[in-house]
């Protein structure tokens, strides 16, 4: 699941401590009709967005706080963005799953 070596994020080290946060979040999603998100999509938002330039002397308790207070309109206008730039982010998604993903009448 990590990123390549060239594209490695300061926050990388900290992705299997993160584990339980990531996939209560994962959980979250699919609660509320997003059963397509993954820990690895939300690794890449959080990497890419929300810690886009990584915090000297960063504790674990922030990055839990950051994934555990991440909302779903903020992630899927990520993801849509992505798949408009014709991203490889979402290439694991069928066509169809992605549009399943990306249906504007899901709930926030």
């Amino acid at each position: 699941m990590m990123a390549e070596q060239k594209n490695k994020h300061e926050y990388d080290d900290y992705f299997h401590r993160l584990q339980p946060a990531l996939a209560s979040k994962v959980e979250e999603f699919a609660v509320l009709g997003y059963e397509e998100v993954s820990v690895t999509h939300l690794w890449k938002f959080l990497t890419e967005k929300t810690w886009k330039k990584p915090k000297e002397g960063i504790r674990i308790y922030e990055l839990v706080s950051d994934i555990l207070s991440l909302k779903t309109g903020d992630f899927m206008h990520f993801a849509t963005m992505e798949a408009f730039r014709g991203s490889n982010s979402l290439d694991d998604l069928e066509s169809e799953d992605l549009q399943e993903l990306l249906r504007a009448d899901k709930a926030d």
